[in-house]
């Protein structure tokens, strides 16, 4: 098996044994022995050969306890009039997931999901709640026209933070992450992290958000101005300059998910450009990760181009929170099982 991945040089980022590519070529072998036509179940069966590359095995485990990290955060940028929500928003939806009254709530009690807020850098108060871990690095990042929107070390502890909330529910039984985000601004962030790492044009990256296509266009001058101001494209420059506590944050849970060869769900375009982030520094990440969906902002488009991961699901949408991971669940949890429950061929022909 190829090499540990070192982490990075980051302090908040682990190590990470690649996927077991052996294993997962076995299963695919498997998989055209089935009780059915090689390649009829299409990309399940993509999907069953990366589960198995995860686990080492050519027959992956079952997948039982799903969970969900939302990792919250504010942001400077907001001040640039990027968003038609104010900060404060961000507090009240947390608000609203730990109440179990949010979307994420909904789908995630559909498919049997714990969700989990982990506050990393939400502005106003959030009110202590068993739902919520408090691992706040700072009150929002700072604008990132005026410097970098972290420090250096408020970048490492926000890793620090994710990575340790992906420990903390895969100690406690999880055994598929789902990541996703909130905060009011964070649409401007991701485009302008994922155009930096994949080289595009703003205009090709920003979308509408949680705002509407009216801020747009304003959208697209702050991420213009951003990456004129802050020209490195290396990977931690970019998270350090131009991305969220929670950019952050998710990076260093995916990774701990890859350490501990759990499969981290990548929800929208918050997620992929946390992802984005965490292959740069970490390599061996990337074989963990599954595309949940396909989101319809545009730098989610680029992201998983330039990751070259294929979502499970394609429904539009972009509002957050985790939903389209979480969505993503079922299917991933049916790839799970072809492969333990499947007849063969042999068997059926006789």
């Amino acid at each position: 098996m190829p090499g540990v991945n070192r982490g990075g040089g980051w302090p908040g980022l682990p190590a990470v044994t690649p996927v077991d590519a052996a294993a997962g070529d076995r299963a695919r072998r498997e998989l055209d022995a089935l009780a059915k036509p090689p390649g009829s179940l299409g990309r399940l069966e993509d999907l069953a050969a990366r589960l198995a590359a995860i686990a080492g095995c050519a027959t992956p485990p079952a997948l039982n306890r799903p969970a969900a990290l939302v990792f919250a955060a504010d942001h400077g940028v907001v001040s640039r009039g990027v968003s038609r929500w104010p900060r404060e928003v961000t507090a009240a939806m947390v608000g609203q997931i730990v109440a179990g009254r949010a979307a994420c709530n909904a789908i995630a009690r559909v498919v049997g999901a714990s969700v989990t807020v982990v506050d990393v850098g939400v502005a106003t108060p959030v009110t202590p709640h068993p739902g919520v871990t408090h691992a706040r690095v700072a009150d929002g990042t700072s604008d990132m026209l005026d410097g970098p929107a972290m420090s250096p070390a408020q970048a490492g502890a926000a890793l620090a933070a994710g990575a340790d909330a992906a420990r903390a529910v895969i100690a406690g039984g999880a055994d598929l992450v789902c990541v996703g985000d909130m905060g009011i601004g964070n649409t401007t962030s991701a485009a302008a992290v994922v155009a930096a790492l994949c080289g595009a044009d703003p205009r090709a990256a920003v979308g509408p958000g949680a705002s509407g296509s009216r801020f747009v266009r304003r959208k697209e001058h702050v991420v213009r101005a951003a990456l004129e101001l802050h020209r490195s494209r290396a990977a931690r420059d970019v998270l350090m300059c131009l991305g969220g506590l929670e950019h952050a944050a998710i990076a260093g849970a995916i990774t701990a998910c890859a350490a501990a060869r759990v499969p981290a769900v990548l929800d929208g375009v918050n997620a992929g450009a946390a992802a984005m982030c965490a292959v740069r520094m970490v390599p061996a990440v990337h074989g963990y990760l599954i595309a949940g969906h396909r989101s319809h902002e545009p730098a989610a488009a680029l992201a998983l181009d330039h990751l070259g991961l294929q979502p499970v699901l394609d429904l539009e949408m972009r509002l957050g929170e985790g939903t389209g991971a979480l969505l993503a669940v079922p299917a991933i949890r049916a790839a799970s099982t072809l492969l333990r429950d499947m007849a063969r061929l042999d068997e059926v022909a006789g």
